[in-house]
C-alpha cells in the first residue's frame, strides 16, 4: 500500500509522457490523492551563532510531524527534504522522480516514484 503524505494530488504518468504538453490527463498511469494532513520537517534549533557578523542558526534537520511510524508493507509518499533528513533510518520513504512538465514548465506530476537509498 502507498499513502500520499505530500499536500497535493500525485500524477504518476507513463514513462513516454513528453514534457511540455497541457493536457494533464495524456498518459496519466494514476493518481494518489493526499492524506487529510501532510508531513512536515520540523527544523529543531541547537545553537545560534555568528559567522563574519552574520546570525547562523545551528539546526538539526530529521524530526517529522504527522509521519506515522512505520508499518510492514505500507510505504508512504513525502517531499524529497522529509525523506533525505530521515534517510537511512526510514526505508518505507518514497519521492516523485522523474518529473512531468506542461509547456510553461509547470510540474503537473511525475513517471515513477523513487526510494532514497
Amino acid at each position: 500500500m502507498i499513502l500520499n503524505l505530500t499536500p497535493r494530488v500525485v500524477r504518476i504518468y507513463q514513462a513516454d509522457r513528453p514534457d511540455g504538453v497541457d493536457d494533464i490527463d495524456l498518459g496519466l498511469r494514476q493518481t494518489i490523492d493526499p492524506a487529510p494532513q501532510a508531513a512536515s520537517l520540523e527544523p529543531l534549533p541547537l545553537v545560534a551563532t555568528t559567522q563574519d557578523d552574520t546570525p547562523l542558526q545551528l539546526v538539526e534537520y530529521g524530526h517529522a510531524t504527522n509521519l506515522p511510524a512505520a508499518r510492514e508493507g505500507v510505504y508512504l509518499i513525502v517531499t524529497r527534504d522529509i525523506a533525505l533528513a530521515l534517510h537511512p533510518r526510514r526505508a518505507d520513504l518514497f519521492v516523485t522522480h522523474d518529473d512531468v512538465a506542461t509547456s510553461d514548465g509547470t510540474v503537473i506530476g511525475c513517471r515513477a516514484l523513487a526510494q532514497p537509498i
